[in-house]
């Protein structure tokens, strides 16, 4: 008999859900707000923005006019699109939506010279929220993140505590998203703990 694949978070042993429920009544006061996002839609993908084409296709799958600008973040409903590079993305989406989200790119990209690769298995999302929590990410990462270089709607390829991250600014918390390879993913949720001890820090569920 064929075992059922079980999705497993890789923070499942730390907890998370039970912390956050006993934590409920100081996230007002909390300095930090740190939570696992689980299970994130995240599809790279890879083409030609300036061909008509390209870029009508994905408009057509996604409803997301992919962002020209470097380090920056195109928004539609609950999809984001993070620049990483002049022919590539990072699509963003509610948990679930990857496997129809990759079938209707590539249906609507077939024929054209594109790539899309369903990444979600391969890494995980952390928000790190608050009025410390750039502070905080300035422990451990060279990125300017004053607010007047790098605010809402910005995106970065950076290192973290070690981790090669892809780090977004969400909202005016200041609030990030970071995602990582789920095989640094507990050594920087451990990292961020560690480095954020001496502020009020509080686990808040997705």
């Amino acid at each position: 008999m064929v075992e059922p694949y079980l999705r497993r978070s890789p923070l499942a042993h730390l907890g998370l859900r039970a912390r956050a429920a006993s934590q409920t009544g100081v996230l007002q006061e909390a300095e930090i707000v740190l939570a696992e996002r689980p299970h994130r839609c995240q599809i790279n993908l890879r083409g030609n923005v300036v061909d008509p084409a390209f870029a009508d296709a994905v408009r057509q799958a996604t409803g997301l006019a992919l962002p020209q600008a470097p380090n920056s973040v195109a928004r539609a409903g609950e999809l984001r699109a993070l620049w990483l590079g002049p022919n590539e993305w990072l699509v963003i989406g509610p948990a679930g939506r990857e496997a129809d989200l990759s079938r209707s790119l590539r249906t609507s990209l077939t024929g054209q010279h594109a790539a899309v690769t369903d990444v979600s298995e391969a890494r995980s999302c952390i928000l790190v929220a608050g009025p410390k929590a750039r502070e905080l990410l300035a422990r451990g990462i060279s990125l300017d993140l004053h607010p007047r270089v790098f605010g809402p709607g910005r995106c970065a390829q950076t290192g973290l505590a070690g981790a090669n991250i892809f780090l977004e600014q969400i909202d005016d918390r200041p609030g990030y998203e970071i995602s990582v390879l789920n095989s640094f993913t507990d050594h920087l949720w451990r990292w961020l703990e560690r480095a954020g001890e001496d502020y009020r820090i509080a686990v808040a569920s997705d």
